[in-house]
């Protein structure tokens, strides 16, 4: 469901005809200490009235205006707080007290003219750098380099926010009136470049904002030349990812966390992240890494012909995969490092040993053949392993794995070693930490 967002060239608009009024043809003057005295003497009651949260240290008395029409008197006033934004306050007599801050305050109207609701205190001078708590609350880094109103709804007021020094920009949701003690989210603002909403971001341009693929390839150090960006989107996490398509057909994903590079995907190995690559065609090269884990898979005495493969995240040097088989019922996991590593590969049976558990296999009785062999190498040749589960590791390295049993009598505890050797298996009846189904 959209937010609904009051635009502040319509409010504006609105507001903007009193102190037209009020002003009307005189010229641009100081501000006088009589509105200064009168606005010291009334806004503050008039901001609490509008929970704005202000310790007021300056105001002044914009104007009045009077709705014959509607039979009422708005007062305006400018304020200015010991901490954060300022506030322009309308003051309907007998009525009900609202705010807007300095930074919608001064938006133009829809003619493109000056606002003459605009902040002129000093200490309004400059709106955007009373943001700093606003985005210490969203847990934001950036230097505003320009600040928009967006608009209001009837508990939040939403802003744009472009960086200093930085494509990125964001738009900020808090609360209304704005206060940086309450909740502040901050959304990326290519979220909103999909025309999925009724916000928008327009400091900046797309592609403007996109440029930061450049830069994550340029730091990836991966050569490539970027041809096509595009930003993929944010993972439940937080972390952004975006892609790059290179001059030399190759194609990368890119992870960021905080505004920092934290992983590079090739497209090949990145079917399984948010939805894989689409600026490149990367089926032939997925169809070569299925070649090559293929291999390395039967290097290591795992007879996979790989069909499918996503990666785990792994150290530099290391790819880490899952691996789905076109000739056996069970998958892997892989671990393959430079050519004078050896391959390791675990099935996704005992994986779970080594710390990885996999998705494309089903794990039943013929999946668990692997550990139904562990048991009849420690002398339990009567259960066919039907589900298991890891209990935890030991101090001295050593895991114990729970087994259920196919045929509905209690199954085992095994404990393996690192690698994946088992050791001894003890009966559930004599052990008080199985509780898989059917072992209890």
């Amino acid at each position: 469901m959209r937010p609904f967002i009051t635009g502040l060239a319509a409010t504006l608009a609105l507001l903007a005809l009193a102190p037209a009024a009020v002003s009307q043809g005189k010229k641009a003057e100081e501000i006088s200490e009589k509105a200064r005295t009168q606005g010291m003497a009334e806004a503050p009651a008039f901001a609490k009235a509008a929970s704005v949260a202000c310790n007021v240290t300056d105001a002044r008395f914009i104007g009045k205006n009077a709705d014959k029409k509607a039979k009422t008197t708005t007062s305006y006033y400018e304020i200015d707080c010991d901490q954060g934004v300022g506030f322009v306050l309308s003051a309907v007599e007998g009525g009900a007290t609202t705010s807007f801050t300095c930074i919608e305050a001064n938006t133009p109207g829809p003619d493109g003219k000056p606002s003459s609701l605009a902040c002129k205190l000093p200490g309004n001078a400059d709106p955007k750098s009373d943001f700093g708590p606003i985005l210490a609350a969203a847990k934001v880094q950036c230097t505003p380099e320009a600040v928009r109103g967006i608009g209001q709804s009837a508990t939040a007021t939403y802003f744009e926010i472009a960086c200093q020094g930085s494509p990125q920009g964001y738009v900020l949701k808090t609360s209304a009136p704005i206060d940086a003690a309450k909740p502040v989210e901050a959304t990326d603002c290519m979220l909103y470049d999909g025309g999925q909403s009724n916000i928008s971001c327009t400091l900046r341009t797309k592609e403007e904002r996109l440029a930061i693929v450049d830069t994550l390839a340029a730091g990836a150090g991966n050569g490539c030349a970027v041809k096509e960006r595009k930003y993929v989107g944010q993972s439940q996490s937080g972390s952004a990812f975006f892609e790059a398509a290179c001059n030399d057909g190759k194609g990368y994903m890119y992870r960021v966390d905080a505004g920092q590079l934290t992983q590079t995907y090739e497209c090949a190995k990145a079917s399984g992240i948010m939805g894989g690559c689409t600026l490149t065609d990367a089926k032939e090269a997925m169809m070569e890494q299925n070649g090559l884990y293929t291999r390395l898979s039967k290097t290591a005495g795992f007879n996979c012909d790989v069909s499918k493969y996503a990666p785990f995240p792994g150290p530099a040097g290391k790819d880490i995969v899952e691996m789905a088989c076109s000739n056996r019922p069970d998958g892997g996991v892989g671990v393959f490092g430079g050519p004078n590593d050896k391959p390791i590969v675990y099935d996704c049976a005992r994986a779970p040993i080594a710390g990885y558990r996999c998705s494309f296999t089903k794990l039943d009785t013929n999946s668990y053949g692997p550990v139904t062999a562990d048991l009849k190498a420690v002398g339990k040749a009567s259960c066919a392993v039907s589900n298991a589960r890891i209990i935890g590791k030991t101090a001295k390295g050593t895991t114990y794995m729970e087994v259920a049993c196919a045929d509905g009598l209690k199954g085992y505890v095994l404990e393996y070693t690192a690698e994946l050797k088992p050791i001894e298996a003890i009966g559930c009846a004599f052990s008080g930490q199985c509780k898989l189904p059917g072992n209890t």
